[in-house]
C-alpha cells in the first residue's frame, strides 16, 4: 500500500511542486493549506491543485486548515496513518519579516511547534523540513556548506527558519526514534514545463524573478534592483538560483534518507553557481525575447551581497544534484508568465 505524506503548505508554489512528484513517486500526499499565498480554484481546491490533478488525471486529498490550529492537525492525524510529513506551511518574505517580526514568529514558531505536537502524539516520527540558506546570515566564506556557522541571521524570516531547525534538533536528539532531513534552500525560480503551475506571488512579488518576468510581461513597468555597490563583479547581489522541479526532487531523495533511521540531517539544496541580479534579467531577455526595464535604488535592510551553495553533501548522501541551467529555469518561467499573465 503506498505511503501517505503529510504536506504543510501544499498549494504553495514549492509545495505544489513537490506534491506533483510525490505522486509520481509513488505516494499519497495529503495537502493542508490556510490559502494565505493561494489561490481559490473550482471544486474548494486551490487552483494550483487543481492543475497538478489536472497533470496528473488523478485527485489530491486536500484539506483548507490553519498550521498553528492544533485541534485540527490533532483530528487530521487521528484520520491518517502518515508515513512522514514535509512541512512547507510558514510566512517567507525577508522583507516584510522586518517589518512584522511577531507575525512570523507567531506563525512559523506556533505553527511548527503544534505540529511538532500532533506528530508526536499520533507516532510520527518523520519529517522533512523546508529550511533556507537565509539561516547562515551573512557568509563568513564562500560556497555555504552545511559546516558554515548558523544563526547569525539578518531578518526575522531567517530566524524564524533557524529557531525550527533548532527545535527539531532537539526533539531528535532527545527522542531517537526521530528522524529528520532539513533542508536548506538556495533560491528556486521557474516552473513545471507544462506552464499550468508556477510561482504565483499576491501582491508586489518579494523575490526578484517573478518580478522580473512581471516585467518582461508588461505586468509591471520596471524592476527596482536594490543596490550595485556590493563586492561583486557588476555591484549587484549575487545568489545561487535552483530550478523547483530539481528542488521538488531533493524532497523526494530525503523521504528515502529518512528510511535509513538516519536522526536528524541537514543539506543545501542549491546549484553551486551564482548569479549576480543583472546577470538574471539578462537570462530573463533572452529566455522571453523582451527588454527587462530596471532602475537602480538604495540597498534593501537585510541583503547580503553573495550566497551561494556547496551542494556537496547532498550530492553524496542523497544521491541527489541539480539538473536544469540557468537558461531552462528562466525559459520555463517565462512560458509559465506567458500561459499566466495575471497568475492562477
Amino acid at each position: 500500500m503506498a505511503e501517505k505524506v503529510l504536506v504543510t503548505g501544499g498549494a504553495g508554489y514549492i509545495g505544489s511542486h513537490c506534491v506533483l512528484e510525490l505522486v509520481q513517486a509513488g505516494y499519497v500526499p495529503v495537502v493542508i493549506d490556510n490559502f494565505h499565498n493561494a489561490i481559490r480554484g473550482a471544486e474548494a481546491l486551490p487552483e494550483s491543485l487543481r492543475r497538478v490533478q489536472q497533470l496528473l488525471r488523478q485527485p489530491i486529498l486536500f484539506q483548507e486548515m490553519d498550521i498553528t490550529d492544533g485541534a485540527a492537525l490533532q483530528e487530521l492525524f487521528s484520520k491518517h496513518h502518515f508515513s512522514a510529513v514535509m512541512h512547507f506551511a510558514g510566512l517567507k518574505a525577508v522583507g516584510e519579516s522586518v517589518q512584522q517580526p511577531l507575525e512570523y514568529y507567531r506563525v512559523n514558531l506556533t505553527g511548527t511547534i503544534r505540529l511538532l505536537e500532533a506528530m508526536k502524539a499520533h507516532g510520527v516520527r518523520n519529517l522533512v523540513f523546508s529550511s533556507s540558506a537565509t539561516v547562515y546570515g551573512d557568509p563568513k566564506y564562500l560556497p555555504l556548506d552545511e559546516k558554515h556557522p548558523a544563526g547569525g541571521c539578518t531578518n526575522p524570516y531567517g530566524k524564524s527558519k533557524y529557531f525550527i531547525e533548532e527545535m527539531i534538533r532537539d526533539l531528535c536528539k532527545a527522542e531517537k526514534d526521530w528522524n529528520a532531513v532539513l533542508l536548506r534552500y538556495f533560491n528556486p525560480i521557474g516552473a513545471h514545463e507544462s506552464g499550468l503551475i508556477g510561482e504565483d506571488p499576491q501582491g508586489i512579488p518579494n523575490n526578484l524573478m517573478p518580478y522580473v518576468a512581471q516585467v518582461a510581461v508588461g505586468r509591471r513597468e520596471f524592476l527596482s534592483v536594490f543596490g550595485n555597490d556590493y563586492k561583486t563583479d557588476d555591484g549587484t547581489g549575487v545568489r545561487d538560483y535552483i530550478h523547483v522541479v530539481d528542488l521538488a526532487k531533493g524532497h523526494i531523495a530525503a523521504l528515502k534518507k529518512l528510511k535509513e533511521n538516519c536522526g536528524c540531517k541537514i543539506y543545501n539544496l542549491g546549484t553551486g553557481t551564482g548569479y549576480s541580479v543583472l546577470q538574471m534579467v539578462q537570462a530573463m531577455e533572452r529566455a522571453s525575447g523582451r527588454e527587462v526595464r530596471y532602475t537602480i535604488t538604495a540597498r534593501r535592510e537585510g541583503d547580503v551581497a553573495s550566497c551561494y551553495a556547496d551542494p556537496t553533501l547532498a550530492e553524496r548522501e542523497l544521491g541527489w544534484k541539480a539538473a536544469f541551467g540557468l537558461d531552462k529555469m528562466c525559459e520555463d518561467l517565462w512560458r509559465w508568465q506567458l500561459q499566466n499573465p495575471s497568475g492562477f
